[in-house]
């Protein structure tokens, strides 16, 4: 059995998803709140037990044996939470204690981390994992930090001799889009609220540029489809033989203007697009531009060819959004 924390959430229920098609035995760890999106997330797979966070630690020892891996999807992953406690709870404790757990235990640990913690990418996107490097990075919110702090752990508990998995991965995720996404509100993909926007009202509005480098809408991105993350995730679990940190992304940055095009262009509609102010709570603390570097990632032994944003946005609308049946 493989327990995938953040289940019923977007990356997670993904990799629950493909666990379950692939004939695993999945237990998901999260809470489903009252909304009509997280339980629908699971509603088509064949669960072994879907726990409380709270009650997982009840859980590990009561399945001692029967485990055979921890996929750690689960986090605070609003960038603008201001409760740091609850992200440190949530985000770092968690975090560590099942690294720990999965190291006693001698079982696989994939766990997520992000591209926020690269910051403004004033020091690059490469997913070098020696502290010299992992210093230099500097968070914008108190969720990038939360995964930085992690990753930190990680390696200063590897270079003091600390016991690790047997194996192991952290992946840091770049902008995915995708199905299952629907309950992040203001934290959905801009894919999804691109499609909203053409859908209800034809239009799309896109932030103004408060940076001289790029103009209205060309802010660019690594935008990365959530099936290519899964692929990464399940590489980790099963067949990656050199544990690290590795980055998920395409590798190819593109602008928010690139995404509303093609949808318009998808959807039969004329481009239509209105730029608006970026909001005062963001100013200082928006990224321009990403992409990850993808190097280290191949040279480990994964392979598959990314998809492209047309492809993966084209996917998104025909076998989902505008679809019958829009969750996987």
């Amino acid at each position: 059995m493989h327990i995938v924390t953040g289940g019923a959430g977007f990356i997670g229920s993904n990799i629950a998803a493909a666990l379950d098609e692939a004939g695993e035995d999945v237990a998901i760890v999260d809470w489903l709140g009252d909304d009509d999106c997280k339980w629908r997330n699971i509603a088509k797979r064949r669960l072994a037990d879907v726990v409380a966070p709270e009650d997982l630690p009840a859980f590990l020892a009561k399945h001692d044996g029967r485990i055979e891996g921890i996929v750690h999807m689960g986090a605070i992953s609003t960038t603008t939470e201001r409760d740091v406690d609850l992200i440190v709870r949530s985000n770092i404790r968690l975090s560590i204690d099942l690294w720990e757990h999965c190291a006693a235990a001698g079982i696989p640990f994939v766990y997520a981390s992000s591209a926020a913690t690269y910051g403004d990418g004033e020091a690059g996107f490469v997913d070098r994992s020696d502290e010299p490097h992992l210093a230099t990075l500097k968070p914008l919110n108190a969720y990038g930090w939360s995964k930085h702090m992690f990753d930190r752990w990680v390696r200063r508990r590897l270079d003091t001799g600390g016991t690790a998995p047997p194996r192991w991965a952290g992946l840091k995720f770049f902008n995915v889009y995708g199905p299952n996404e629907y309950h992040k509100g203001g934290q959905r993909s801009v894919a999804h609220q691109v499609f909203e926007q053409i859908r209800d009202k034809g239009q799309v509005r896109l932030f103004k540029s408060d940076n001289p480098d790029y103009a209205d809408g060309e802010q660019l991105r690594d935008f990365v489809w959530v099936g290519d993350c899964v692929d990464i995730a399940l590489w980790a679990l099963r067949q990656s033989d050199r544990p690290d940190v590795y980055n998920s992304g395409s590798g190819t940055p593109r602008s928010f203007r690139d995404i509303a095009e093609i949808m318009f262009r998808l959807m039969g509609r004329e481009p239509n697009i209105e730029y608006i102010d970026l909001p005062e709570a963001l100013r200082g603390k928006y990224q321009y531009y990403t992409c990850a570097s993808l190097e280290k990632l191949h040279g480990a032994g994964y392979n598959q060819p990314p998809t492209s944003l047309e492809a993966g946005l084209k996917a998104y609308l025909e076998e989902f959004l505008a679809g019958e049946d829009r969750f996987r």
